[in-house]
């Protein structure tokens, strides 16, 4: 208690002394403190300044949103309104074109088809005008001499029967093509056409595999017909017949003979192709000498 007396005795003594610079802090300080609260002041008028302005800026915005989703909504009701319209009004056109147009196809099918038909009447018709002709010309015709082909049956034509034998072979019916060209030559053996009708029996041979039959047709081209039309056919069909009968050098030789013959022809140059595919010269190997026993 006594000390407690001591201490406040002296603080009493030093306060006169402390005090002024006490007080002079503590009015410095309750001057920042005023300052710093007006600029607190300021500061929040500045902010509720600038909310107001961007409360006012933000319903601006709003207003504008909703009349423009407004606009959109009343433009999009409009285009819709209009794609129906536009589409009742074409619903009825396009319906009524596609009528015709099924309509119009309908009518060309039944053209396409009556055009078929008559066609096909001209046809049959050509044929039996031409088929008279050849019966006419037959009858006029004076009998064959004795040892020469065979008189055809009525109404049997060189040009129909040759005619329809190559329609024949070129449609793959193999079995009517040989019997046709091979009555041809038997009624016809000695008309111009004679000699692709020999060649074309050997060809049909050839694409069956009947490499014999081949070869003895192609023969009878070469032999009885020696200057015609099919001649190199036949010198060059041979000479693949012997190469795929395993005859490599007869097939070779048939085609040497063929370049000789023709050298400049287009089936010359396929036989030097064929050559060199074999792997032989246009020149035939020396024949060597046999030796003496």
């Amino acid at each position: 208690m006594k000390y407690w007396r001591t201490l406040i005795g002296v603080l009493w003594l030093w306060w006169p002394a402390l005090a002024p610079a006490q007080r002079k802090e503590y009015v410095d300080l309750q001057r920042e403190v005023a300052q710093l609260q007006e600029q607190v002041r300021t500061l929040q008028r500045t902010v509720d300044e600038k909310m107001a302005e961007l409360k006012v800026l933000t319903q601006q915005a709003l207003d504008h949103t909703a009349k423009a989703n407004t606009a959109i909504a009343v433009l999009d009701s409009g285009v819709k309104d209009r794609l129906k319209e536009q589409a009742g009004n074409l619903i009825g056109p396009v319906a009524s074109i596609g009528t015709k147009v099924d309509q119009m196809a309908s009518e060309f099918q039944g053209l396409k088809t009556a055009t078929e038909d008559m066609n096909a009447r001209l046809g049959k018709l050509e044929r039996q005008i031409v088929d008279l002709g050849n019966t006419i010309k037959v009858l006029q015709t004076p009998a064959p001499p004795p040892g020469g082909p065979a008189a055809p049956p009525a109404g049997v034509s060189a040009e129909s029967l040759y005619a329809n034998s190559l329609r024949d072979k070129d449609g793959g019916n193999y079995d009517l093509a040989l019997q046709g060209f091979t009555d041809y030559l038997k009624y016809f053996g000695n008309t111009e056409t004679a000699p692709n009708a020999q060649f074309y029996i050997g060809d049909i041979h050839y694409r069956r595999g009947d490499l014999e039959g081949a070869l003895r047709a192609l023969d009878a081209v070469l032999e009885k017909y020696p200057e015609n039309n099919k001649t190199l056919d036949a010198m060059f069909m041979k000479g693949l017949t012997l190469v795929k009968m395993g005859e490599r050098n007869r097939g070779a030789d048939e085609f040497r003979a063929l370049i000789r013959r023709a050298p400049t022809a287009e089936l010359a140059a396929k036989a030097k192709a064929e050559l060199n595919r074999l792997g032989l010269s246009m020149t035939p190997p020396a024949k060597r000498p046999k030796k003496k026993s």
